[in-house]
């Protein structure tokens, strides 16, 4: 039962970066704007889409489940900064702290690792295995 636990909340999960893949390709204008005006270049969307993608499909699937898990910890992280410089609107205030909580499920994963029910690579029930 905890393995399909541990499937279910990594499919959870992943449907936020495969959300963000998504609105990144369909729509990057935004995302670029909030790029550039952190001083950085919009293009970066770009890579950050694709990080996207194969950081969810990693999660889903199981190759190196806790080293995704905490990239993902850290981008989710990072990418708050984006939120707090526009914390005048109260929902960016919102979505940085969704992006915590979201980091700190991520950081559980990594510790706890992916269970038994990977596609590729190797499962186990936790990080130390017991």
């Amino acid at each position: 039962m905890q393995d399909w636990m541990k499937v279910a909340g990594r499919a959870l999960i992943a449907l936020v970066f495969f959300g963000g893949f998504a609105q990144k390709i369909r729509d990057p204008a935004p995302v670029m704007t909030m790029i550039e005006g952190l001083g950085l270049p919009g293009a970066l969307v770009w890579p950050v889409a694709v990080f996207n993608l194969v950081a969810a499909l990693a999660l889903v699937t199981g190759p190196r489940v806790q080293v995704w898990a905490l990239a993902l910890a850290a981008y989710c992280l990072f990418t708050s900064l984006f939120h707090w410089q526009l914390r005048a609107d109260p929902w960016q205030v919102t979505i940085m702290v969704k992006n915590w909580a979201i980091a700190g499920g991520l950081l559980i994963l990594a510790a706890q690792g992916p269970g038994r029910l990977v596609l590729f690579g190797r499962g186990g029930r936790s990080a130390d295995r017991s």
